[in-house]
Formats: C-alpha cells, sequence, structure tokens
C-alpha cells in the first residue's frame, strides 16, 4: 500500500503544480491583455507617454536620400502586429494541411505563453522538418502578395525617403528578406536565424536565439547611430530608438485609416504573379472557417464537377443551384463565314484565369467546343466536360491542329499560355491570327474567397477542385462580337498585330493592364521550372 499511496500523492502534487501555475499564469494575462485591454492600454499611455513624436511629423525630403533608417517589420512596415497568419501561410503552403491544423489547434494555448515561447513554438510548429526550398518557393511567390496587401502606406512613405535601409525583426529572416529586398529595396535584413539539418529546418532557432533589435543594431552599427528609428511604443522599440538620431512612433490605431492602406497602384512594384491556395489572410478565426468547411467544400466540388457531364438544359441550372455563380454579356450566337475554306467553326479567344475557362464559355454558348492546351495533367482530361487537344509547342503542327479543329467545329484557346490572377494581361501568342478571319474575343474574370484554382508548383491535377471548393465560386463572361474583318489577317494584318489588337480589347473590357510577360516568365518566377508538366525538378509536396 506504501508505493499506490505515494505515487497518488505525487501525481496530485504535480497536477496541482500544473493547474496552479496554469491558472496564475491566464489569470496574469486576463488582468494585462483580456477583456481591459482598452482601458488598461489608455492606462498605461497615460503613465508612460511617448518619448518619441508620432510618424505623422516626420518631414519627407529629398535630403533623405543620405540618411540611413532603421526599423521593424510588424507593426511599422505592416499594420498588423499579429505575425500568426503569415505563420499559417508557411504552414499551410509550405508544409500542408496537416501542418496547418495543428499550428490552429496550437493558438487554445499559445495565448497562455509569453511573447519569445509563442514565436518559438509556431516557428516549431510551421518549420519543423519543412524544406529549406519550399520555404524558398513560399517566400518568393506567396507571402509577398499578403505583405503588400498589408504595407503601411505612410511609414513605406517614410521608409522609401531614407537611401540606406536596415530591418531589424525578432521573425525568422528567411520569412521577410526576400521581399524586403525585391520590393522594398532593403540594404540588410536581420532577423532570427533557424537551424537546419541538410535540406530541412530542425524547428529550432540557432544557438544565438531570437534576436533582439537594439541588441542587433548595437552590434551591426557599432558607436555610428542612425539617422532614422521607425518603431512602436514597445518598450524594444523604444530601446531601438534609443539608438537612432531621430525616432518617430508608428501607432496604427492613432492613424486614418485611410492614410495607412496601400492602394495597388502605389504598390512598390507591381504584383503580377504570385502562387499558393489560400486567397485570403488566415487569421486564426477565418482559418477555423476554413477547416469547418472543407468537408462540405469538398462534397460540394464533386457535385459542380460532375454537373458538367450533364446535359446543358440540366447540368446548368443545377450548377448554379449548388452556388456556382455565372454571369454572360454579349451575344452568343454565332456563325463561320468561312465555309468556301472548309471551316465549319469559330475561333473564341478569351483570357486565361484558371483550367475551367473553355469549360464556361461552352456552358455560356450552351454547345460543346474543343479546347487546345500546352500541358494537361492526366487527370484534369478525365475530368474534362469538354474535348481538350493538346499540343506540341511546334508552331507548323500546332497551326495544322488548330486548323482540323477549325473545321470540325468550334474551338477556345486561350494565347497567354498560362493564368494570371492579378488584372494584367500577359503576351497573347499570334498563331491563333493566322487560322482564322471569325474571331469572337471573350473577356474572362472570376472570383474567388477562399481557395485559388490555380498553381505553378503545387498539384495541378487539383485546381479545378479547389475552385469549386470556394463556398460560392464566380465566373463572368463577356463576348465581345466577332473582331472586324479589317482587323484580321485576312483584312491584310500581320498576325502579331490582330494579337496585339485583341489583347487591348480585352484589356479594355476588363480594366486590365497589358504586359509583354509570357508563360516562361512565370514559372521561372514562381515555380523555377518553364511550366511544363512532368518537369518535378522545383516541385513542391504540398497541393
Amino acid at each position: 500500500m506504501f508505493f499506490p499511496v505515494v505515487l497518488l500523492k505525487l501525481a496530485d502534487w504535480v497536477l496541482y503544480q500544473l493547474l496552479a501555475n496554469s491558472c496564475y499564469r491566464a489569470a496574469r494575462k486576463m488582468r494585462n491583455y483580456g477583456f481591459l485591454l482598452e482601458n488598461n492600454s489608455s492606462l498605461r499611455s497615460q503613465q508612460h507617454p511617448p518619448l518619441y513624436p508620432a510618424i505623422s511629423k516626420f518631414v519627407l525630403e529629398s535630403s533623405r536620400e543620405s540618411e540611413t533608417l532603421v526599423s521593424d517589420f510588424h507593426g511599422v512596415l505592416l499594420r498588423s502586429h499579429s505575425f500568426f497568419p503569415y505563420f499559417m501561410l508557411v504552414a499551410f503552403e509550405g508544409g500542408g494541411i496537416f501542418r496547418a491544423l495543428l499550428l490552429l489547434l496550437s493558438c487554445s494555448f499559445l495565448w497562455l505563453l509569453d511573447y519569445e515561447m509563442k514565436l518559438k513554438v509556431m516557428i516549431f510548429i510551421s518549420f519543423c522538418g519543412l524544406k529549406t526550398k519550399d520555404m524558398d518557393n513560399v517566400g518568393r511567390a506567396v507571402l509577398p502578395k499578403f505583405y503588400l496587401e498589408n504595407l503601411n502606406l505612410l511609414a513605406y512613405e517614410v521608409f522609401s525617403s531614407a537611401g540606406s535601409r536596415f530591418v531589424f525583426t525578432s521573425l525568422p529572416r528567411v520569412m521577410v528578406e526576400g521581399f524586403l529586398k525585391e520590393y522594398l529595396s532593403v540594404d540588410e535584413v536581420l532577423g532570427t536565424e533557424l537551424q537546419t539539418s541538410g535540406k530541412y529546418f530542425t524547428g529550432f532557432v540557432s544557438e544565438s536565439g531570437l534576436l533582439v533589435k537594439h541588441r542587433a543594431l548595437k552590434e551591426h552599427f557599432g558607436d555610428k547611430k542612425p539617422d532614422i528609428g521607425l518603431g512602436t511604443s514597445s518598450f524594444h522599440d523604444q530601446l531601438l530608438l534609443s539608438l537612432c538620431k531621430e525616432g518617430f512612433i508608428v501607432n496604427v490605431k492613432d492613424q486614418d485609416k485611410s492614410s495607412i492602406i496601400m492602394p495597388r497602384e502605389k504598390y512598390p512594384k507591381p504584383l503580377i504573379f504570385h502562387d499558393g491556395r489560400l486567397a485570403f489572410l488566415p487569421t486564426p478565426s477565418s482559418t477555423l472557417a476554413m477547416f469547418l468547411w472543407l468537408p462540405i467544400g469538398i462534397i460540394l466540388a464533386i457535385f459542380r464537377i460532375s454537373m458538367g457531364f450533364l446535359p446543358f438544359t440540366l447540368g446548368t441550372p443545377l450548377g448554379i443551384y449548388a452556388g456556382v455563380d455565372i454571369t454572360v454579356k454579349g451575344p452568343t450566337k454565332y456563325a463561320s463565314s468561312s465555309s468556301s475554306d472548309g471551316q465549319k467553326g469559330i475561333l473564341f479567344v478569351c483570357n486565361h484565369r484558371t483550367l475551367v475557362d473553355p469549360v464556361f464559355l461552352s456552358i455560356s454558348l450552351a454547345r460543346s467546343v474543343t479546347a487546345v492546351t500546352y500541358s494537361l495533367s492526366k487527370m484534369s482530361e478525365i475530368i474534362a466536360t469538354i474535348r481538350t487537344v493538346r499540343l506540341t509547342r511546334d508552331r507548323e503542327q500546332d497551326g495544322a491542329t488548330m486548323k482540323r479543329l477549325l473545321s470540325e467545329g468550334d474551338l477556345v484557346v486561350c494565347p497567354e499560355g498560362t493564368t494570371c490572377r492579378e488584372p494584367y494581361l500577359l503576351r497573347f501568342s499570334s498563331l491563333f491570327a493566322e487560322l482564322s478571319d471569325d474571331i469572337v474575343p471573350v473577356a474572362v474574370t472570376t472570383r474567388v474567397s477562399m481557395f485559388y484554382g490555380t498553381t505553378a508548383s503545387g498539384l495541378k491535377w487539383l485546381d479545378p477542385f479547389f475552385f469549386f471548393m470556394n463556398p460560392r465560386p464566380g465566373y463572368s463572361l463577356h463576348f465581345l462580337g466577332k473582331i472586324p474583318k479589317e482587323m484580321t489577317c485576312g483584312g491584310g494584318k500581320t498576325s502579331c498585330e490582330v494579337a496585339n489588337y485583341i489583347q487591348k480589347q480585352l484589356a479594355d473590357t476588363l480594366g486590365f493592364e497589358c504586359t509583354t510577360l509570357t508563360r516562361r516568365d512565370k514559372y521561372l518566377m514562381l515555380a523555377g521550372n518553364e511550366g511544363i508538366v512532368g518537369d518535378n525538378k522545383r516541385r513542391k509536396p504540398y497541393f
């Protein structure tokens, strides 16, 4: 009886200690950061007035180009103080759905931890076992979109006015360095370093631990003080600013919202290409909503795709009833005028938003069309509800193939050669213009709220499923009518002139901007390959 009693008492003591410590920590958190957060914040601000002026007091001068500026990232250059969404992007896009779920579940106890331990736990969950090349892909192709959308316009204007710029952050350097150097032209980024083992992250920080900003600044600059410092009103940022000649405080709550939101036209660099599946900033609440929606979304996606195999009179109403929003503008009845040349079909030319563009075009016309593609996965061919024909990238052979298909019926082509999510049109290949004078441009836009239906580095056969997994995916098609005879090759125009004319016509209709970028440019930037299915040299393991 002696040992069982001892064990029970020991277990009771351990349980008591755990509960006592947890309750004490929770009570302390509730007192400092809980329901009375706003009152406590105002009280602290009254007791400790800011030592440095607000960033709105900064005077923008051309002479600042010779000065050095140091800044933090979150809460200063970014409007958001929370770094959870960006760890979730790393976990989901780089590590997969189960790692993302584990990070979400950790929220139940993260709020009990102090700042340093909270950051270390999120680093461990997000990076443990993650390939370094996968993090490179996420940092290059996924995170910049969300960073740009969350930039603080006022802080950026001050930041960009300096000639030399340095960023000090306690976040892992690999999460922010690519964006800061590529988009904000930062000279050097100093952040927390992570341990690696071969090609993988261990999930632990380096021996030096989390970066302490004011210490790192002192080590980097020595006795020389930077000219300008940007930070928040936190204690550590106050120490950082004390080492600068001038210091300015960024407080989002005290700023006019319209003055700090970065509009697209003021982005430091145009955002044309980006990758990843998530179309929303994954805060804890929105990520929880996504996981709750997933089982329903998967069932809906399968149902919506299966509707494409039914006759148009039955499948289209059922698809709309299932939540797919379709908007059609312009005339949809066309007849070929080139029967003397053996051509029976119309050549529909549309910009490329997702893999299912030709499917929705066929639904809008209420008749079958044939689509040509350069790279299509086997699974996508199997589940395709319309006829698809592969091209070879040999101009003469592809031209003969499309000519033959036009003699059999309607044909749809996407001259961009790849999809683009943002309001830009890539360069149009001119081959289609040499095949027919019966050309109908079709302006296509899509709407998603949860998942993107395209990918450059992930599993492309999942593209249709992710698009249809959105709660209410939307497609809008605007048929612009046949282009005038004088604007075709038969009217004396070159094929390049025709392609450029149609690109401009579609861009004006959609409110997009024309570019000279190509499919190769997109895939080299986002995936490190040329976008050919089967090229697995830089294939990521996520969706």
